[in-house]
């Protein structure tokens, strides 16, 4: 029952993300909310972290059990993909304004797409970390809980992936467009392509 719950708490946290991410919420609300509206990704990014602590106390609470045996390989294997997977996120974060993501600073009207960097090898870096993050926890633990948190997240990315992109390309247009058709989603390309 533990880990149906769990589940649910992950459809609901990740529904409520793509929810509230939607452009189509974001332009009914900068009308009717307009002088709030500075502080919605603030609140967002608050019931967020509240809802992600919810998961992982829920998570806790779950009587541990491995679904395999803890070996001293896996467990150094599922270290070192969830260290790179954290490098990942570090470093595709610092190519994106923070404060801004998270609401402490109001974006700037007109935002440039970040095609660049890591964002010029792969679209999502964010996501790839954090699913060798949770593909990492998932080795070192060797529990159910950590499969079902790794579990959802597969799930749930390719629909998180589409709706944000459906958001990019309403904001950027024929740049994201453009940039869809050169560079890859998750898995990233060294070779030297050059972009039309």
């Amino acid at each position: 029952m533990g880990y149906f719950l769990l589940i649910l708490s992950w459809g609901f946290f990740y529904f409520t993300h793509s929810f509230f991410a939607s452009a189509k919420l974001k332009r009914i609300l900068k009308v009717r909310w307009e002088q709030g509206f500075k502080s919605y990704r603030l609140l967002y990014s608050i019931v967020s972290t509240l809802l992600f602590l919810g998961i992982m106390i829920q998570s806790i609470l779950i009587p541990p059990q491995n679904f395999l045996p803890q070996k001293p390989l896996l467990t150094y294997l599922g270290y070192m993909i969830a260290t790179f997977g954290t490098i990942l996120t570090v470093q595709s974060s610092k190519q994106i304004h923070l404060k801004e993501f998270l609401g402490l600073k109001s974006e700037p009207k007109s935002q440039k797409l970040i095609t660049s960097g890591l964002y010029g090898k792969m679209r999502h870096p964010l996501y790839l970390g954090l699913l060798m993050i949770f593909l990492g926890f998932v080795l070192v633990s060797a529990q159910y809980t950590a499969l079902v948190h790794f579990f959802c997240l597969v799930v749930y990315l390719p629909f998180g992936i589409y709706f944000e992109e459906k958001n990019l390309v309403d904001q950027y247009g024929d740049a994201y467009l453009n940039y869809q058709k050169n560079v890859p989603m998750l898995f990233p390309t060294w070779s030297k392509k050059k972009r039309a």
